[in-house]
């Protein structure tokens, strides 16, 4: 659980940095319904543009930003409807876009939702305290940039395989960034760091996103929420929401789906992962090329029992769809095949990892037969704007991408895209999964024995963790209250 305890001692010098630094702190409810935001700060975010070190920008994490680089207010949620003519079936996919948070990703969400509960308690002393974020990509960046609204010292620790754009950014806004060995599945590389920190005498927090429920609790509050308006906006008469497939990551996402069947309770959770990687799949291990959602191991704060069906994605088709959306080649061909321009104009939009998670859909569509009238959803975590840099390593690498390269990619991954590697998960399969937190957090990270089987066996559990927002939001109202600015 998120731990609430006062710490009043602490909680006094978080409150006078606060009130140096001219902090306010949004609330949850405000980032679910930015209409509840102060004129006031509305006003002072029209001349602040959306990536701006400034402490307003916590007013911007929400998925409701106008979508412009500065000086945006709020509109509906930012999301793109999938076509038949791209996806290659019947089914809708409504994908959220991550791009228009600070940042360019939703993860400086997550990385809120872990930082906020810690400082508006006195758990966590921003003036004498440094902030670590582990992470394979973009959580640590969003941490960083929180840790830096919150005038705090950070640390951020990413794997050294990472994409340059997230170094390059990194290196202006956190104090210290550690590289780890490996690349995107070298999750206990990055364990084995926090625990050397940890163990350093230094004084500092780590927020481990596989295993803050704030990360959780953030995306069940707003993802989730703001996954059914989208959906509210998308769907016709007659359609039906079927489901969300995810990258499980650090399964911080993929707690919407824990929201949306409360809402629609016969909708399913697909977890994808990379078939290089395949734990959940195969309790298998590998390296892999989509970026951002670390694994060979089951995070600590997924709730496996929700979880629905686990589907396989090969690395290469998000590779192959990065250079079809994005060359000039492929960006051609798609209209050559009926994709509207002005939709493949907006492919830039969407990562490595959210072409993942688009596949990843697509995979579940065919897997259950739907077709007309069933509507699914998913996440873009990010744009291109964190991947350039791929873009032209692959050029070095592969050479010039062709328009027969680009009808490769697009029938083989799209249009082609497969049930393999998809399993319905029964209730002994969950377990299964479940079952492989023990090695990673009880042998090696302290959890206890009695967690890990409430995580499964106490009813109350995950529902206990879903009804603190409301708490939180208190504490950050007395603190906005005692820092003493209009």
């Amino acid at each position: 659980m998120i731990d609430l305890t006062i710490n009043e001692a602490t909680l006094e010098s978080a409150l006078k940095r606060a009130h140096e630094r001219n902090i306010r702190i949004p609330t949850f409810k405000q980032m679910r319904d930015p209409s509840l935001i102060p004129d006031s700060i509305k006003q002072e975010l029209t001349d602040v543009g959306l990536w701006d070190l400034d402490p307003r920008n916590l007013f911007r994490i929400t998925w409701k930003n106008e979508p412009k680089p500065s000086g945006g207010g709020y509109g509906p949620v930012n999301y793109i409807e999938l076509p038949p003519e791209l996806t290659g079936i019947d089914a809708k996919i409504v994908m959220l876009v991550g791009k228009w948070f600070p940042t360019g990703a939703h993860k400086v969400g997550a990385a809120f939702g872990c930082l906020v509960p810690r400082l508006v308690t006195g758990q966590f002393d921003p003036v004498t305290q440094k902030a670590v974020w582990p992470s394979t990509g973009n959580y640590c960046r969003g941490g960083a940039y929180d840790s830096n609204l919150l005038s705090c010292e950070s640390i951020a620790i990413l794997p050294e395989g990472m994409s340059a754009e997230r170094f390059h950014w990194l290196e202006s806004v956190a104090g210290e960034i550690i590289k780890t060995p490996g690349s995107e599945s070298n999750v206990k590389e990055i364990f084995d760091k926090c625990n050397e920190l940890r163990n350093s005498g230094e004084d500092l927090v780590i927020f481990n996103q596989f295993d803050e429920f704030g990360n959780y609790l953030w995306h069940y509050t707003v993802t989730g929420p703001a996954m059914v308006e989208a959906l509210e906006a998308a769907m016709q008469p007659g359609e039906t929401f079927r489901g969300v497939a995810l990258a499980t990551g650090s399964a911080g996402t993929i707690a919407s789906g824990d929201y949306l069947k409360q809402v629609f309770p016969t909708s399913v959770i697909g977890a994808a992962e990379a078939t290089q990687c395949p734990t959940i799949l195969y309790n298998g291990f590998g390296e892999h090329r989509i970026e951002g959602i670390g694994d060979k191991h089951i995070p600590w704060i997924h709730n496996v029992k929700n979880t629905d069906v686990a589907i396989g994605v090969d690395d290469e088709a998000t590779i192959s769809l990065t250079r079809l959306f994005n060359e000039p080649a492929g960006k051609a061909y798609l209209v050559d095949q009926g994709v509207k321009p002005e939709l493949v104009e907006q492919l830039s939009l969407f990562g490595i990892s959210c072409i993942g998670n688009m596949v990843a859909t697509i995979k579940m569509a065919k897997h259950y037969e739907m077709g007309s009238g069933d509507v699914l959803v998913t996440v873009g975590t990010d744009s291109m704007e964190m991947y350039e840099s791929r873009l032209v390593e692959l050029r070095a690498e592969r050479g010039e991408f062709t328009s027969l390269d680009a009808a490769g990619a697009f029938h083989r991954y799209m249009l082609g895209a497969g049930i393999d590697h998809v399993q319905e998960l029964r209730y002994y399969d969950k377990k299964r999964i479940h079952n492989l937190k023990y090695y990673t957090w009880v042998e090696q990270q302290g959890k206890t024995y009695e967690e890990i089987q409430a995580q499964w066996y106490d009813p109350d559990y995950w529902t206990g963790i879903q009804a603190m927002a409301d708490p939180i939001d208190d504490l950050i109202d007395e603190f906005n209250v005692a820092v003493g600015l209009n």
